[in-house]
């Protein structure tokens, strides 16, 4: 990728003081959600600040403080999350070293890694490696979760495997969200934000007491954008002239019952509404096939000069977006009168999340290959039900909790391909150049179609391709435990264990309506290209000049293979036409952890753990082609049946040291991490399709670090450095892997994709009172990411330079927290990076280094936006 802009001062601060907000300056930081308003209303004023050591987290199950906690993890607490302008999963990644957060052809297409790991590719197929888990409830993939997260109580980042205390296997680790929950005191707040790019925010809450053992909260949101990027739409039919824009809806409604001492029952349901025009890919290198499209369109059909930042993309279909998410749960926690006080918890949960899509494959002017945004058309469904068990209890030797998990996860996907008019004479005459370079200049290019007046190779027409139909049951049931003995008064030991079994079932069903013809009509009655077709290959190349008859016969071989090839794409396959299949696996697997923790005095606890993690197998969620019918093969046109991939292992060994000085105002902790991955499943973009790969092995290690520091009064650091060298083995697990024709010869012994050596956190927090009644605050956090390659198959063009993000608000208003203002600015500097960088589709003809005729996109990174916020608390 070429030299992307960073500001050299920004990354000086992120790197000297390594230091990122976990906590605000105020004591509701160390309390529960349920603690008393009074204290709430207070908060972060100067008086009532406490020890940091006495922060609590629930990365065990049980509150506990964040210094006792074997587990390397990040606490974000609501304030901090505010500070830093955090409304998403994809916004927190700024206060979290290690943790990146990215989109790709929706917003629906989120993904985290955690040290360089996470599930790669845009397929439903896939589970996530980091798993997000809201209120107790798991969402079955990172775009499920990604809304608006409303009034937050904290969240937990946990590096690592973390399948025997959550309900659902993650081989990465998890991000765990809790939203505030109601009390007992009369409360209205609200919230109004407007900023550049036309953005206005609406949000309110109002919590309530409903006699003397109920309680309610609501909270409701709006927030409008207009979109970062400018469209070109050619000759439509689009006509929205913005893209990345946001719309979004979202209603939370929480009832607490309290009706024992012993028994509380949260209820929450929710419900978030986007509808939106996401996401345009821009043009990082303009190839050897970009003049061909400019003579297809009435405008440019890609940009004339590569320079994604002008933020000006090219597409005239649609990229309407409509995400519907909305779920019920209940959470029981019952403390019993037998087995000495123990906790009985019960999660019940029922979500269904939707997304609508419309898509231009191509991301150019010219009509080449869309889909409509239409249920039948691009419908991604989940509809989920969720149950967990956990006995919780404590004796004075032991910590212990049982507990069972069960799923049943509904899929459906429609996936289907529109070919457009422009697709065959793009073809054409993208195949004569590939043979004569010549013909790929943009005059050459527009005579030639000029003066087509037929399909010379019959590829395809305009009118439906594939339209497939893909129905996925996934059932997932587990027993898990997870116990800590204190073997001495300096001395604790952990073992968890967890049995799961994972059953899947796929039906799948494949259709031409009316594509696909050209393809057909090259095969004779044996299932080869016929003479025939051969013969009128031939007559088309001489026609137009290409001095066929003289090359050698194995190049005149090689050249029929590439037309035939390109003219039997997957969605313009007619193999596929009519097939139906139906796909089973089931898998048992054992996972646990056993960690050994000993505390040497007050202000320094050492760990080391041992883990194994299991993430499931599943299918690819799309067409599948090869030579020879196997997800194995090279490339080729033959349907594969079977696209199932197995299941994901990591063992993860760590080393850790907590520490706590200054009468606990400053803890400083420190994880080394060996973790080594087999099964890892890779989904790459291959510029056709989508292909899961197997990878042997992957391994990740090195360091985490994390500081927080209150050296005065209203002064508050925190920092993390991660330093992880995650990088695949030096197996070729097949002919992908070899150069220089397979698309994945890089990745034997590389640095995995979006993973950076180094990844660090840095924010400050001041607060200062001004007279009797008024409140200062000030934030800034920065992050920053070395170089890294954004692309799952490691193309040098989709290298990502070092970048600093740096997010800045300062407000001032009354110490109660009744009125506030806060001026904000999220990249403030306009960093320019790429979230991810992507072959052009149908553009992008070999993986051979430096060849002219590909193309390369990307989904950048947002700009800077900036605004003012005003708050009411009454």
């Amino acid at each position: 990728m070429t030299a992307y802009k960073h500001n050299r001062n920004a990354l000086a601060v992120a790197v000297l003081t390594a230091l990122v907000l976990s906590a605000p300056v105020g004591a509701q930081q160390t309390e529960p959600a349920s603690t008393d308003a009074s204290t709430q209303e207070q908060a972060g004023s100067e008086e009532e600040i406490t020890s940091l050591s006495a922060i609590k987290v629930t990365a065990q199950k049980r509150e506990e403080a964040l210094q006792d906690v074997p587990i390397s993890l990040t606490a974000l607490p609501e304030q901090i999350l505010r500070d830093a302008g955090v409304r998403d999963i994809k916004d927190m990644q700024i206060l979290v070293p290690g943790l990146t957060v990215t989109s790709t052809q929706s917003e629906a297409q989120t993904t985290a890694r955690i040290r360089g790991v996470g599930t790669v590719g845009d397929n439903a197929g896939l589970e996530s490696s980091v798993g997000v888990v809201i209120d107790g409830v798991y969402r079955p993939r990172n775009g499920v979760g990604f809304g608006d997260l409303g009034e937050v109580e904290r969240i937990e980042v946990l590096k690592g495997p973390q399948g025997t205390v959550f309900g659902k296997n993650t081989s990465a680790g998890v991000i765990n969200v809790i939203t505030r929950r109601p009390d007992y005191d009369t409360r209205i707040e609200g919230e109004l934000t407007v900023g550049n790019y036309d953005a206005l925010g609406v949000a309110s809450s109002f919590n309530t007491a409903l006699g003397e053992n109920a309680a309610m909260r609501v909270y409701a949101a709006k927030r409008e954008r207009e979109g970062f990027t400018e469209v070109r739409t050619g000759a439509g039919p689009r006509t929205e002239t913005r893209d990345g824009d946001q719309n979004m809806h979202t209603l939370r409604g929480q009832l607490l019952l309290e009706p024992t001492a012993d028994l509380d029952i949260n209820i929450i349901a929710d419900f978030t509404s986007r509808e939106e025009n996401c996401c345009v890919g821009l043009t990082t290198v303009r190839g050897g096939t970009a003049p061909i499209i400019d003579a297809l369109s009435p405008d440019a059909g890609v940009v004339p000069v590569a320079d994604p930042f002008e933020r000006v993309a090219y597409s005239n279909r649609s990229t309407e977006q409509d995400i519907k998410d909305k779920g019920v749960s209940a959470e029981v926690n019952w403390i019993t009168p037998w087995l000495g006080g123990a906790t009985f918890t019960s999660i019940t949960a029922m979500r269904e999340w939707q997304s609508i899509n419309g898509l231009d494959f191509d991301f150019s002017s010219a009509d080449l290959l869309y889909r409509n945004a239409d249920e039948d058309e691009s419908l991604t469904r989940f509809e989920t039900t969720t149950q967990e068990f956990r006995l919780t209890g404590s004796t004075d030797e032991v910590d212990w909790m049982v507990g069972a998990f069960y799923s049943d996860e509904d899929l459906r996907r429609n996936e289907t391909y529109r070919i457009g008019s422009a697709y065959e004479p793009y073809f054409s005459t993208a195949l004569l150049a590939l043979i004569n370079p010549a013909l790929a200049a943009s005059p050459t290019a527009a005579t030639f179609l000029s003066q087509t007046t037929g399909r010379p190779f019959g590829t395809a027409f305009v009118g439906f391709g594939a339209n497939d139909r893909y129905l996925q049951n996934a059932k997932s049931t587990a027993l898990f435990t997870n116990n800590t003995w204190r073997a001495t008064e300096a001395l604790d030991v952990t073992f968890g264990l967890r049995y799961t079994i994972e059953d899947k079932q796929l039906d799948s069903a494949y259709s031409n309506p009316n594509g696909g013809l050209g393809c057909a009509s090259y095969f004779g009655p044996n299932g080869q290209v016929s003479p025939a077709a051969i013969g009128r290959i031939a007559a088309a190349l001489i026609g137009r000049g290409v001095p066929f008859t003289t090359y050698p016969a194995a190049q005149q071989q090689a050249i029929i293979s590439n037309i035939v090839g390109f003219s039997c794409l997957p969605w313009a396959n007619p193999l596929h036409n009519g097939r139906m299949s139906r796909q089973e696996r089931e898998e048992k697997e054992w996972s646990g952890t056993l960690k050994a923790a000993y505390r040497w005095n007050e202000q320094l606890m050492t760990y080391a753990s041992a883990a194994r993690g299991y993430k499931a197998g599943g299918f690819n969620l799309d067409r599948v082609q090869s030579n020879n019918g196997l997800s194995s093969g090279g490339q080729g046109i033959v349907p594969v049946n079977d696209t199932s991939f197995p299941g994901e292992f990591v063992d993860s060994f760590e080393l850790g040291a907590k520490t706590t000085w200054a009468d606990g105002d400053l803890l400083l902790n420190a994880t080394l991490f060996h973790q080594t991955y087999s099964g890892f499943q890779l989904n790459s973009f291959l510029g056709t399709s989508f292909v899961v790969r197997s990878i042997p092995e992957v391994v990740s290690k090195g360091i985490d670090t994390d500081l927080l520091w209150q050296p005065m009064r209203g002064l508050l650091l925190q920092g993390g450095v991660t330093y992880a060298d995650t990088r695949y083995g030096d197996e070729v697990p097949g002919g992908d892997f070899v150069a220089p024709a397979g698309n994945l010869y890089k990745l034997p012994g590389s640095q995995i994709s979006f993973a950076p050596y180094w990844s660090s956190s840095a924010s400050v927090t001041y607060e200062r009172r001004f007279g009797a009644d008024l409140l200062a605050r000030f934030n800034i956090a920065a992050k920053y990411m070395s170089e890294h390659n954004t692309g799952s198959d490691l193309d040098d063009e989709k290298r990502q330079e070092a970048y600093t993000l740096v997010n800045a608000r300062i407000g001032f208003g009354a110490r109660d927290r009744s009125w506030g203002v806060e001026f904000w600015a999220q990249n403030l500097f306009d960093t320019e990076y790429v979230q991810v960088g992507f072959d052009a589709p149908l553009q992008n003809v070999s993986p051979a280094p430096g060849n002219p005729f590909n193309s390369y996109n990307a989904f950048l990174g947002a700009p800077r936006t900036y605004g003012v916020t005003l708050r009411l608390r009454y």
